[in-house]
């Protein structure tokens, strides 16, 4: 018998969700903001269009969008807060090192989470909250578990 409590009642899934689509991060420069990820990202957006730039990131390729605050939702948060989307990364200290090198700042410092997890999250120079994880749960999901 399926768990309802994860999967809801008999009928199928109350959130049906099947992945991450976009994250979108806000900048009040947009060129600074799409030069700053495509060095971090190590890519050039694969779209673009006035106001906005989308990149492909990691081994599912989900998207992450940067956007002209001009455009964010009325009300939207002008400071770091609410969700943090943790990316999976292997090496959280040397990213970090790395994104820091870039002008990114601590949000919450490197912290070991037991069981093989590890985060960390920064400020990336237009005030988005950049989560990082290694999560062995992530590895274990991949369809080729390719690991390097």
């Amino acid at each position: 018998m399926e768990n309802q409590a994860q999967h809801g009642p008999a009928s199928g899934p109350v959130l049906p969700l099947r992945g991450m689509a976009t994250v979108s991060f806000w900048s009040e420069d947009l060129p600074a903001a799409v030069a700053w990820y495509t060095r971090a990202l190590g890519c050039p957006p694969y779209f673009e269009r006035p106001g906005y730039a989308e990149f492909r990131v990691g081994d599912l390729q989900q998207e992450l969008g940067v956007i002209d605050r001009r455009y964010a939702p009325s009300g939207a948060a002008g400071s770091p807060g609410g969700a943090i989307l943790y990316w999976h990364v292997d090496d959280p200290d040397t990213v970090v090192a790395a994104l820091r090198a870039l002008g990114a700042t601590e949000h919450q410092p490197l912290t070991d989470r037991g069981g093989g997890f590890r985060t960390a999250s920064v400020l990336d120079p237009f005030g988005n909250i950049l989560g990082l994880m290694r999560n062995p749960h992530y590895l274990d999901a991949l369809p080729s578990r390719t690991a390097p």
